[in-house]
């Protein structure tokens, strides 16, 4: 029997997984626990033939504070702790996990989203974030370099200055703010962040799923091809999803001026 989850909560619905970070008295904050039961929730989602979308949210009044530096596994005591053990356990594999799903995926910040928080949410496809939420690269406040990716997404949604800024000094970047500079799609009333969030999250899971991955992996691989290189890899997708099932249904839905029902793939 499959363990249940503490730190963590999944609901399904209409084809999308809702996973919502659970220790809203620590901020939803990393432990191994959390990260144990993150890794088992996902896989669950990825066994569902029903799960077309998921949703990653936080519980309470925020997204996620990031590590919990009261965990013993990242605790500075008498000997150095090995925070490169905890990068390699846990949060490299959740956030090439969220890359790896065969569905889209959207963040929906409802509150701080620091440290690790920060970056796990940008791992999403989408991010969405209430008008009260916030970012922020808290690593420099003790010492370290932005991981679970930030050093990787900043520099590319940001640019080199404003990546090296909030890498630097640690400020609290709000959300209409993170929306005008292009670290987020959207900022939507702190009221309106679940019922946007679910009825996108809806939307995507009725529509050609297995053609949205290909659209991830596609822009994420663009950024280290040639120009020739990315042409390439556009007429090799295409040609994959030319014989798929959706591509037919998309065209003859048009002809006919009806509503598609796509199957995702």
């Amino acid at each position: 029997m499959t363990q249940e989850l503490q730190t963590v909560r999944l609901q399904m619905a209409d084809g999308v997984a809702t996973l919502t970070l659970a220790r809203p008295e620590r901020l939803n904050s990393f432990t191994v626990q959390m990260h144990g039961e993150l890794r088992d929730a996902l896989a669950r989602v990825r066994a569902d033939k029903s799960a077309r979308c998921l949703v990653l949210t936080g519980a309470g009044r925020g997204f996620c504070a990031g590590q919990d530096l009261n965990d013993r596994a990242v605790a500075p005591g008498a000997a150095p702790v090995d925070l490169g053990e905890s990068i390699e356990r846990y949060y490299k594999p959740l956030v090439l996990t969220l890359r790896a799903m065969e569905m889209p995926t959207i963040a929906a910040v409802n509150g701080v989203a620091a440290g690790a928080g920060a970056n796990i949410a940008l791992a999403c496809d989408l991010v969405l974030a209430a008008r009260s939420a916030s970012f922020i690269q808290s690593f420099s406040k003790i010492g370290l370099v932005p991981d679970s990716g930030g050093t990787w997404w900043l520099p590319r949604l940001l640019g080199p200055a404003r990546a090296m800024g909030l890498a630097l000094t640690g400020e609290k970047l709000g959300a209409e703010q993170a929306e005008a500079w292009g670290l987020i799609w959207k900022c939507v009333d702190d009221e309106a962040l679940m019922p946007t969030a679910t009825a996108l999250a809806r939307q995507l899971a009725a529509g050609p799923t297995h053609g949205y991955v290909r659209t991830r992996q596609a822009m994420e691989s663009a950024q280290a091809l040639s120009l020739s290189g990315s042409l390439d890899l556009e007429r090799d997708l295409q040609r994959e999803l030319g014989h798929g099932a959706d591509y037919r249904e998309g065209v003859a839905a048009f002809m006919e001026r009806r509503a598609p029902q796509f199957k995702g793939h």
